[in-house]
């Protein structure tokens, strides 16, 4: 998948790009590890009430539910193997997943805004 450098704050993310069905349904499926700024966004066709699971995810992930301008809408923790829904608190464009407490440590809530994302679609 290709990569997008994406920012919160001071902190550098960099992001590999979930931009196709295929890409989306498999994620972050079967990887064992990730670097400590390294994740996953998931670029949604529609902005609408997404939701994730964590069936064969092998590490335990927070994911940041974002609008279309990149502000974090709500922040879900998820552990491994599990197939509950983790879902968008209100219409979502992206969800960015990183290892589990990564927003939490760096103080990123709701509100923060994920510059980069952005570059990812064309308004509709």
């Amino acid at each position: 998948m290709p990569t997008i450098q994406l920012r919160a704050g001071m902190h550098l993310i960099q992001a590999e790009v979930a931009a196709t069905d295929a890409d989306r349904q498999r994620g972050l499926m079967f990887r064992e590890k990730l670097g400590n700024q390294q994740g996953m966004v998931f670029l949604f066709d529609l902005r609408a009430v997404h939701c994730m699971w964590m069936k064969n995810t092998l590490i335990p992930l927070s994911v940041a539910f974002l609008d279309d301008d990149g502000v974090i809408l709500n922040i879900e923790d998820m552990q491994p193997q599990t197939e509950k829904s983790h879902c968008a608190a209100k219409p979502a464009r992206f969800a960015l997943e990183m290892s589990q407490g990564w927003f939490k440590q760096r103080g990123i809530r709701p509100g923060t805004r994920i510059d980069g994302v952005e570059r990812l679609f064309k308004p509709r």
